[in-house]
């Protein structure tokens, strides 16, 4: 009898260590950033790689290109790494003997050892009005996959293409989200079939930040608000983000792909713009991203898609000071070239101090090593209740 008591208590025990572990894994959920290159004061592509895997919680993260210094800085970090095909480079994918040679050059040197998951073709395609472009993007789509099959990586690499919210003709309320006429049936459609086909996820920037005014900002920060009632369901959003996500879905639904994964290719808020911009400041950008990366990561999901995790990539992970357009363009970012955080924002992995305005603040990430020590007194509880 004593014997079997000992092997019940140690299985007991053995099970409450996998659920410490499995809490734990969840508390420190990754999140994906895209990284930007237009400037010209950043840090080498190897200690970016080194930072981000060793410092943050980041373990996901979107190029503009295939630029090999990035993808051989992040190769044994076991980081996801999505890669991009310019706009320009679309007809030409076109050609299968092309595919394969863009996939021998930017993909096969690369593979294993950097975590190459995705490929997308262009960058908000349809939003350029660019018809050689939109003609050619999901014949571009499928050569490309042709070229991945042909080399044995299909399982590995999916492809796709991030698209801005202007592809939709009406997004409110969420549950009338639709296709814009002419795309809908002619590039959506065969595009969709293709995604669902491949097990290939659609990619979608949605903004808050460019639809926000000073009535509506506290919707767009996921901050408390008395939210917005879509009429036709009867459900209730208080964020911006959730309803323009459902408003996709809404489109997609109406096509019959639904069933569709949906990926956060691009959203950010600036931590500084023009005076006369609503809400452009740190706390703001603090809140919005802070927010998200709650949100995405609780498995609320959105009122359409309840119960959901979504793989978001956050615009950006540093300001770009050679970007043109407004000031807002040129700071999207999360840190500053040093690698310290422009802002208060819960990215990181251990105690870190926040370059915020010239003031300090303690990131709220530092709350990881209390949780952790939490659960290790919880578990010697538990541990002691089972002794006689």
């Amino acid at each position: 009898m004593e014997k079997t008591f000992v092997i019940c208590v140690a299985s007991r025990a053995n099970v409450i260590l996998v659920l410490l572990a499995l809490t734990i894994f969840q508390v420190v959920q990754g999140i994906g950033v895209n990284y930007g290159t237009i400037a010209n004061n950043l840090p080498p592509p190897y200690q970016v790689a080194k930072f981000l895997l060793h410092s943050t919680i980041i373990n996901k993260v979107r190029i503009f290109d295939a630029n090999p210094e990035i993808l051989h800085a992040f190769a044994n970090t076991g980081i996801e790494i999505t890669i991009t095909i310019p706009n320009d480079q679309i007809p030409n994918i076109t050609n299968l003997t092309l595919a394969q040679q863009w996939i021998n050059t930017n993909v096969q040197p690369f593979i294993p050892s950097t975590n190459i998951i995705r490929i997308l073709v262009g960058n908000e395609v349809l939003s350029t009005a660019n018809k050689l472009l939109i003609i050619n993007l999901v014949p571009a789509m499928q050569t490309l996959h042709t070229a991945l099959v042909t080399a044995s990586l299909d399982n590995l690499i999916k492809v796709s293409t991030p698209h801005s919210l202007g592809i939709l003709s009406n997004s409110s309320p969420p549950s009338s989200g639709r296709f814009r006429q002419g795309y809908d049936i002619h590039v959506m459609k065969p595009m969709l079939r293709f995604l669902k086909d491949t097990n290939s996820p659609f990619m979608v920037n949605p903004y808050p930040f460019f639809a926000c005014t000073s009535s509506n900002l506290d919707f767009a920060l996921f901050r408390a608000n008395s939210g917005v009632l879509d009429d036709n369901t009867k459900l209730l959003y208080t964020n911006m983000f959730d309803a323009q996500l459902d408003a996709v879905y809404s489109a997609m639904k109406f096509l019959g792909f639904e069933d569709v994964a949906i990926v956060i290719g691009e959203t950010g808020w600036p931590s500084m713009g023009n005076s006369a911009q609503i809400g452009v400041n740190p706390k703001s950008a603090s809140d919005y991203n802070g927010n998200l990366i709650r949100h995405v990561t609780s498995g609320v999901g959105t009122p359409l898609m309840p119960n959901q995790t979504f793989d978001t990539y956050i615009f950006a992970l540093f300001d770009e000071n050679l970007k043109l357009g407004p000031i807002c363009e040129r700071n999207f970012g999360l840190f500053w070239p040093n690698m310290t955080l422009v802002y208060d924002v819960s990215i990181m992995r251990n105690n870190v101090v926040v370059a915020n305005n010239h003031s300090k603040v303690i990131s709220g990430a530092t709350c990881y090593p209390f949780v952790f020590h939490s659960y290790v007194i919880i578990l010697y509880l538990l541990m002691e209740s089972y002794k006689f």
